[in-house]
Protein backbone atom coordinates (compact mmCIF):
# COMPACT_ATOMS: atom_id res chain seq x y z
CA UNK A 1 0.00 0.00 0.00
CA UNK A 2 1.22 3.24 -1.02
CA UNK A 3 2.84 5.50 1.86
CA UNK A 4 2.22 2.95 4.50
CA UNK A 5 6.02 2.26 6.38
CA UNK A 6 7.28 -1.31 7.08
CA UNK A 7 7.12 -2.71 10.05
CA UNK A 8 10.13 -3.90 11.83
CA UNK A 9 10.12 -6.37 14.72
CA UNK A 10 12.85 -6.06 16.92
CA UNK A 11 13.82 -8.72 19.76
CA UNK A 12 14.72 -6.95 22.45
CA UNK A 13 16.42 -10.18 24.01
CA UNK A 14 18.89 -9.42 20.93
CA UNK A 15 20.14 -6.29 22.19
CA UNK A 16 23.32 -6.16 23.78
CA UNK A 17 22.97 -3.91 27.38
CA UNK A 18 25.48 -0.85 27.56
CA UNK A 19 28.62 -1.80 29.38
CA UNK A 20 29.39 -1.11 32.82
CA UNK A 21 32.09 1.64 32.88
CA UNK A 22 35.68 -0.01 34.28
CA UNK A 23 35.82 0.84 38.15
CA UNK A 24 39.59 1.74 39.46
CA UNK A 25 39.37 -2.34 40.07
CA UNK A 26 38.49 -3.42 36.87
CA UNK A 27 41.30 -0.79 35.24
CA UNK A 28 43.97 -2.42 37.73
CA UNK A 29 42.92 -5.66 37.15
CA UNK A 30 43.17 -5.78 33.10
CA UNK A 31 46.41 -4.10 33.55
CA UNK A 32 47.71 -6.80 35.30
CA UNK A 33 45.98 -9.07 33.18
CA UNK A 34 46.58 -7.85 29.45
CA UNK A 35 49.63 -5.35 30.02
CA UNK A 36 51.43 -8.17 32.08
CA UNK A 37 50.07 -11.57 31.84
CA UNK A 38 50.30 -11.81 35.50
CA UNK A 39 47.26 -13.95 36.62
CA UNK A 40 45.15 -12.13 39.40
CA UNK A 41 42.47 -13.32 42.31
CA UNK A 42 39.82 -11.06 41.48
CA UNK A 43 38.62 -8.51 44.16
CA UNK A 44 35.61 -10.14 46.64
CA UNK A 45 33.83 -8.53 49.38
CA UNK A 46 36.22 -7.91 52.36
CA UNK A 47 39.62 -8.73 50.15
CA UNK A 48 41.77 -6.70 48.13
CA UNK A 49 43.05 -7.67 44.40
CA UNK A 50 45.84 -10.14 44.40
CA UNK A 51 48.60 -11.69 42.41
CA UNK A 52 49.16 -15.39 42.35
CA UNK A 53 53.18 -16.06 43.34
CA UNK A 54 54.94 -18.57 42.36
CA UNK A 55 54.23 -18.58 38.57
CA UNK A 56 55.81 -15.68 37.00
CA UNK A 57 57.70 -14.60 40.16
CA UNK A 58 58.29 -15.41 43.86
CA UNK A 59 58.38 -12.21 46.46
CA UNK A 60 61.20 -11.36 48.89
CA UNK A 61 59.62 -8.77 51.55
CA UNK A 62 61.93 -7.15 53.84
CA UNK A 63 62.06 -3.65 55.83
CA UNK A 64 62.17 -0.60 53.83
CA UNK A 65 65.58 0.23 55.11
CA UNK A 66 66.71 -3.13 54.42
CA UNK A 67 65.63 -3.35 51.23
CA UNK A 68 66.83 0.11 50.03
CA UNK A 69 70.05 -1.30 50.87
CA UNK A 70 69.64 -4.24 48.62
CA UNK A 71 68.46 -1.55 45.29
CA UNK A 72 71.89 -1.31 44.26
CA UNK A 73 71.89 -4.88 43.47
CA UNK A 74 68.91 -5.08 41.06
CA UNK A 75 68.59 -4.01 37.53
CA UNK A 76 66.98 -0.77 36.73
CA UNK A 77 63.91 -3.24 35.36
CA UNK A 78 64.04 -5.46 38.70
CA UNK A 79 60.36 -4.59 39.81
CA UNK A 80 59.56 -3.38 43.86
CA UNK A 81 57.10 -2.53 45.65
CA UNK A 82 56.51 -0.84 48.41
CA UNK A 83 53.91 -1.30 51.19
CA UNK A 84 54.20 1.36 54.73
CA UNK A 85 57.28 0.58 56.31
CA UNK A 86 58.26 -3.01 53.95
CA UNK A 87 59.49 -3.31 50.59
CA UNK A 88 58.86 -6.28 48.65
CA UNK A 89 61.49 -7.31 46.11
CA UNK A 90 60.17 -10.14 43.29
CA UNK A 91 62.94 -12.35 42.77
CA UNK A 92 62.65 -15.49 40.25
CA UNK A 93 59.97 -18.03 40.91
CA UNK A 94 61.08 -21.01 42.65
CA UNK A 95 63.68 -18.71 44.43
CA UNK A 96 61.55 -18.95 47.81
CA UNK A 97 62.20 -22.56 48.74
CA UNK A 98 65.58 -21.98 48.10
CA UNK A 99 66.11 -18.42 51.10
CA UNK A 100 66.33 -20.86 53.95
CA UNK A 101 68.77 -22.70 52.40
CA UNK A 102 70.71 -19.36 51.07
CA UNK A 103 70.95 -17.76 54.34
CA UNK A 104 72.45 -20.61 56.02
CA UNK A 105 74.78 -21.16 53.84
CA UNK A 106 75.72 -17.14 54.58
CA UNK A 107 75.47 -17.77 57.90
CA UNK A 108 72.22 -16.17 58.81
CA UNK A 109 70.20 -18.93 59.20
CA UNK A 110 70.25 -18.88 63.15
CA UNK A 111 69.62 -15.53 63.83
CA UNK A 112 66.32 -13.99 63.22
CA UNK A 113 65.53 -12.05 60.65
CA UNK A 114 62.78 -9.24 59.97
CA UNK A 115 61.85 -10.69 56.24
CA UNK A 116 60.09 -13.40 54.88
CA UNK A 117 59.33 -15.45 51.39
CA UNK A 118 56.15 -15.88 49.11
CA UNK A 119 56.13 -18.38 47.00
CA UNK A 120 54.01 -21.02 44.31
CA UNK A 121 50.66 -21.49 46.24
CA UNK A 122 50.64 -17.61 47.75
CA UNK A 123 48.91 -14.21 47.08
CA UNK A 124 50.89 -10.99 46.99
CA UNK A 125 48.28 -7.51 47.43
CA UNK A 126 48.20 -5.98 43.85
CA UNK A 127 50.33 -3.01 43.79
CA UNK A 128 48.73 0.08 42.38
CA UNK A 129 50.03 0.39 39.01
CA UNK A 130 51.69 3.10 37.64
CA UNK A 131 49.68 5.97 35.99
CA UNK A 132 49.24 8.59 33.33
CA UNK A 133 48.60 11.23 35.95
CA UNK A 134 47.44 11.38 39.40
CA UNK A 135 44.87 8.52 40.35
CA UNK A 136 42.23 7.88 43.33
CA UNK A 137 43.32 5.60 45.54
CA UNK A 138 40.24 3.85 47.32
CA UNK A 139 41.25 1.39 49.59
CA UNK A 140 38.80 -0.41 52.20
CA UNK A 141 39.34 -2.33 55.70
CA UNK A 142 40.00 -5.60 54.61
CA UNK A 143 41.05 -8.78 56.85
CA UNK A 144 43.62 -11.24 55.87
CA UNK A 145 43.42 -12.57 52.09
CA UNK A 146 43.01 -15.93 51.18
CA UNK A 147 45.97 -17.53 51.64
CA UNK A 148 47.96 -14.61 52.70
CA UNK A 149 48.59 -16.94 56.09
CA UNK A 150 51.80 -15.74 58.22
CA UNK A 151 54.92 -15.77 56.24
CA UNK A 152 53.58 -12.48 55.23
CA UNK A 153 52.75 -9.55 57.03
CA UNK A 154 48.59 -8.81 57.47
CA UNK A 155 47.33 -6.76 54.75
CA UNK A 156 46.38 -3.00 55.41
CA UNK A 157 44.07 -1.72 57.53
CA UNK A 158 41.36 0.85 57.35
CA UNK A 159 42.33 3.32 54.38
CA UNK A 160 41.18 6.58 53.08
CA UNK A 161 40.91 8.16 49.66
CA UNK A 162 44.00 10.24 48.90
CA UNK A 163 45.47 11.39 45.57
CA UNK A 164 48.63 9.11 44.35
CA UNK A 165 50.63 12.04 41.94
CA UNK A 166 52.65 10.01 39.16
CA UNK A 167 55.79 8.47 40.11
CA UNK A 168 54.90 8.68 44.25
CA UNK A 169 57.14 6.04 45.73
CA UNK A 170 55.21 5.68 49.14
CA UNK A 171 52.15 3.48 49.74
CA UNK A 172 48.78 5.55 50.50
CA UNK A 173 47.52 4.74 54.25
CA UNK A 174 49.04 1.31 54.03
CA UNK A 175 48.21 0.03 50.31
CA UNK A 176 50.98 -0.75 48.17
CA UNK A 177 52.28 0.60 45.48
CA UNK A 178 54.90 0.21 42.78
CA UNK A 179 58.42 1.76 43.36
CA UNK A 180 59.57 0.44 40.21
CA UNK A 181 57.10 -0.55 38.27
CA UNK A 182 57.40 -4.14 36.20
CA UNK A 183 57.35 -3.00 32.62
CA UNK A 184 54.22 -3.82 29.96
CA UNK A 185 55.27 -6.11 27.47
CA UNK A 186 58.99 -6.88 28.46
CA UNK A 187 60.35 -10.33 29.35
CA UNK A 188 59.85 -9.58 33.51
CA UNK A 189 61.65 -12.68 34.56
CA UNK A 190 65.00 -11.88 32.91
CA UNK A 191 65.65 -8.98 35.79
CA UNK A 192 64.41 -10.78 38.48
CA UNK A 193 66.55 -11.94 40.95
CA UNK A 194 67.56 -15.61 41.00
CA UNK A 195 70.14 -18.18 42.77
CA UNK A 196 71.50 -19.43 39.47
CA UNK A 197 73.01 -15.80 38.99
CA UNK A 198 75.63 -16.80 41.23
CA UNK A 199 79.18 -16.83 39.38
CA UNK A 200 77.22 -16.80 36.31
CA UNK A 201 77.79 -14.24 33.36
CA UNK A 202 73.80 -13.60 32.71
CA UNK A 203 72.11 -10.03 33.19
CA UNK A 204 69.96 -11.88 36.72
CA UNK A 205 70.87 -9.69 39.54
CA UNK A 206 72.59 -12.34 41.96
CA UNK A 207 69.72 -13.49 44.66
CA UNK A 208 72.89 -14.57 47.30
CA UNK A 209 74.17 -11.28 47.11
CA UNK A 210 70.64 -9.69 47.67
CA UNK A 211 69.88 -11.89 50.92
CA UNK A 212 73.43 -10.81 51.99
CA UNK A 213 72.75 -7.22 52.13
CA UNK A 214 69.29 -7.42 53.23
CA UNK A 215 70.14 -10.34 56.09
CA UNK A 216 72.93 -7.76 57.29
CA UNK A 217 70.25 -4.81 57.28
CA UNK A 218 67.74 -6.19 58.61
CA UNK A 219 70.20 -7.27 62.03
CA UNK A 220 71.46 -4.25 62.21
CA UNK A 221 67.71 -2.86 62.56
CA UNK A 222 67.47 -5.74 65.09
CA UNK A 223 70.30 -4.36 67.20
CA UNK A 224 69.06 -0.91 66.98
CA UNK A 225 65.63 -1.40 68.14
CA UNK A 226 67.36 -3.55 71.46
CA UNK A 227 69.26 -0.60 72.19
CA UNK A 228 65.96 1.47 71.91
CA UNK A 229 64.91 -0.21 74.92
CA UNK A 230 65.45 0.65 78.19
CA UNK A 231 68.35 -0.51 79.98
CA UNK A 232 68.99 -2.52 77.26
CA UNK A 233 72.75 -0.99 76.54
CA UNK A 234 75.08 0.32 79.02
Amino acid sequence: MVGTRPVIATDLATIPLPRRPLGPSDQVRRWYENELGWPVVPEAPGFPLCLRVGLRFDVLDVPAEAGRAALRHLTPYSPVAVRGDRMRLLIAAGSAEEVPGALAWLEWGTLPLDLTTLGAGDLMEAPLPPERGPVMAVRHPVGPGPRETARRPGLPGPGAVRSLPLGRSDAVQGAAVWMRPPEPGGEVESSLPTMSALGGGGGAPDLVRILDTVATHCHRLRLRRACAQPSACP
